[in-house]
C-alpha cells in the first residue's frame, strides 16, 4: 500500500503562525490523523480543526485515534517511551489502511516544529519499517514555541557569545556546568526550575503562547515563581489542559536584556 505522509508543524498554537507552506501541504490531504488524548484535552482537538477549517480542502476528513495508556512514572522511563511508540503506531498504520488507502495522502498536524520534543517522526519511522506500507514522507517546518516564546516577551534568547541550552524539565537539573547560561525548557509539569534554579536567575515564562489565552509573566526567579505556579494552576483549571514554555537565564551577567526588577503578569 503506498501512501504519502505528511508531517506538518503548525506552531504553537495562533492560527496565524501556520506558514505558507503549511498551508500548501495541507490542500490535497486525503485524510487528517489525531491522537485524541481525551475530554480533558479535547481544546488541542478544536485547535486544529479551527486550522483546518480555515485552511485544508472543504470537506476534509479528520480521523480521531484514542491514544493508548501510558505509564508517567515507569521504573525504565525510555523502555515505557519506546512501547508506548509502539502502541501508537500500531493504531495510526490500522487508520492508514482502513481511512486513506493505496494512493492517498494522510497528515498529522504537530504543535511547534516536528523535530523539537515531538515524538511524530519516531513513530512514522517505525511505520516506514513495516512490510505493507510503502510511506513517501514529507516534513513540513513550523515556528517553534521557543521561538514564539522569545517573540512574546521581546527578548534574544541568549547573550552576546552565550550558548543556549534546549532541554526538558525532567532534564533541566542535569544540565552540565557551562551549559546552563540561557536554557530554553520544555515539557515540565512539575516546574522544575523551583528546585533548580537561584533566586536572582531570571525567567521568561509563557502558556498558550501566540492564542488568544496566552499568558506571559517574566522578571526573577524570587520574585516571579508563585506568580507562575498560580497562573498555571489556574490556567489549566480553566481551560483544561496547558502548553507551556520558559526561558531561564543565569543571574551571572545582567545586562539590559536581562532585567533583574520585579516580574510582569499579561
Amino acid at each position: 500500500m503506498r501512501i504519502t505522509l505528511r508531517v506538518i508543524g503548525i506552531g504553537p498554537g495562533g492560527p496565524r503562525q501556520v506558514t505558507l507552506q503549511a498551508i500548501d501541504a495541507m490542500s490535497d490531504v486525503d485524510a487528517f490523523l489525531a491522537l485524541e488524548k481525551g475530554t480533558a484535552k479535547s481544546g488541542l482537538l478544536d485547535a486544529r480543526r479551527v486550522i483546518l477549517d480555515a485552511h485544508a480542502r472543504e470537506g476534509y476528513s479528520l480521523v480521531e485515534i484514542p491514544d493508548p495508556p501510558r505509564d508517567r512514572a515507569p521504573a525504565d522511563y525510555d523502555a515505557e517511551v519506546r512501547r508506548w511508540h509502539a502502541a501508537r503506531a500500531d493504531l495510526i498504520a490500522t487508520a492508514l489502511r482502513d481511512e486513506v488507502g493505496d494512493g492517498g495522502v494522510a497528515a498529522f498536524l504537530v504543535w511547534g516544529d516536528p523535530a523539537l520534543y515531538d515524538s511524530t517522526l519516531r513513530i512514522v519511522d517505525d511505520l516506514s519499517a513495516r512490510d505493507d506500507l510503502e510511506l513517501t514522507v514529507e516534513v513540513i517546518p513550523g515556528v517553534t514555541s521557543a521561538s514564539a516564546l522569545t517573540a512574546a516577551h521581546g527578548i534574544v534568547a541568549n547573550r552576546v557569545g552565550e550558548p543556549i541550552h534546549i532541554t526538558t524539565g525532567r532534564r533541566l537539573a542535569d544540565t552540565p556546568a557551562g551549559a546552563d547560561a540561557n536554557q530554553i525548557v520544555m515539557l515540565d509539569a512539575d516546574l522544575a526550575f523551583r528546585h533548580t534554579a537561584d533566586p536572582d536567575d531570571h525567567i521568561w515564562w509563557g502558556a498558550y503562547v501566540g492564542t488568544d489565552d496566552e499568558i506571559l509573566i517574566s522578571g526573577r526567579v524570587g520574585d516571579v515563581t508563585g506568580q507562575i505556579v498560580e497562573a498555571r494552576a489556574d490556567a489549566r483549571e480553566r481551560i483544561g489542559w496547558i502548553m507551556d514554555i520558559y526561558l531561564l537565564r543565569k543571574a551571572s551577567r545582567p545586562t539590559a536584556e536581562s532585567p533583574i526588577e520585579g516580574g510582569r503578569a499579561t
